[in-house]
């Protein structure tokens, strides 16, 4: 299992936003965001959007924080990551 959370610096809707992605699979995330009572709505594409004070219970429930950049490097890594083009 490789869920991965950044910190939450995205201004939006009155706080701040994270993103959570897998590294191995789609299938994956949804199933963690489901468990984790995380909305489908909050999906776009290849990561949830997760408002930051959500982020500490992913992180006791399994997903492993890294910087924004890393998170980037292993879902490119991964071949999951949606291009900001292909959006």
């Amino acid at each position: 299992m490789a869920l991965l959370v950044d910190s939450a610096i995205w201004p939006a809707h009155g706080t701040v936003w994270a993103h959570l992605v897998s590294d191995v699979s789609l299938d994956e995330l949804h199933a963690f965001a489901r468990a984790n009572g995380v909305p489908e709505r909050s999906f776009d594409l290849d990561h949830y959007d997760v408002p930051e004070h959500r982020v500490a219970a992913l992180i006791a429930a399994g997903a492993t924080q890294v910087t924004g950049r890393e998170l980037v490097t292993r879902l490119v890594l991964s071949g999951l990551r949606v291009r900001a083009r292909d959006r």
